[in-house]
């Protein structure tokens, strides 16, 4: 494994299905507000709206290019140029610098790990990669952490029921600006 990782880095991106998931979910949470604002006549003109809507899916999309490459060395945390420089910078850290992993609950009562350096800075492992039991065996390997009681934020199975939700949403949402555009015809004959 180490010399394989002197010449190939090894990369694990975004899983498919997260990706896949919040950007449905985006639109299905956003692409009915400019039907409906023109729908109530909102102070907010509907273009306004469909351009923070593409601003905000390029942003996400862009959030979403997040890879970890990790190598003999280091672990390193990037995005795409673009995003780096405008949304966020990523991180690298030698993997002689960790010292520990520590974890933390979040506010709905999950789980998160950090990786905590010499210099006691902390830094978030990055939990929504594609191949995560491969990275943490990775970091068990070239820190000496025991990660045996690791695991992902959220399972596969999660983020297939949000999918399945969301895809929901979208038949609501299709219902939604149906009625919105067949009801603003109607009423522009009066």
């Amino acid at each position: 494994m180490t010399a394989s990782l002197v010449n190939n880095p090894v990369v694990f991106n975004i899983s498919p299905l997260i990706r896949i998931t919040l950007l449905t979910m985006y639109i299905a949470l956003t692409i009915p507000l400019p039907f409906l604002a023109k729908f109530v006549s909102a102070s907010i003109p509907p273009s306004f709206l469909w351009l923070g809507i593409i601003i905000g899916f390029v942003g996400l999309y862009g959030i979403m290019t997040e890879r970890v490459i990790a190598d003999e060395v280091k672990i390193e945390v990037t995005y795409t140029n673009w995003i780096r420089a405008f949304l966020r910078r990523g991180w690298s850290l030698y993997w002689s610098e960790i010292t520990q992993l520590k974890s933390r609950t979040t506010g709905q009562g999950g789980i998160v790990y950090y990786f905590i350096t010499s210099q006691g800075e902390a830094y978030l492992l990055p939990m929504r990669i594609a191949g995560f039991a491969r990275l943490v065996n990775l970091v068990q390997a070239k820190t000496g952490i025991d990660t045996s009681n690791v695991y992902p934020l959220a399972q596969p199975w999660m983020y297939m029921i949000l999918l399945g939700l969301t895809f929901v949403l979208l038949l609501v949402d299709s219902w939604t600006i149906t009625n919105a555009l067949t009801l603003s015809n109607g009423l522009q004959g009066f």
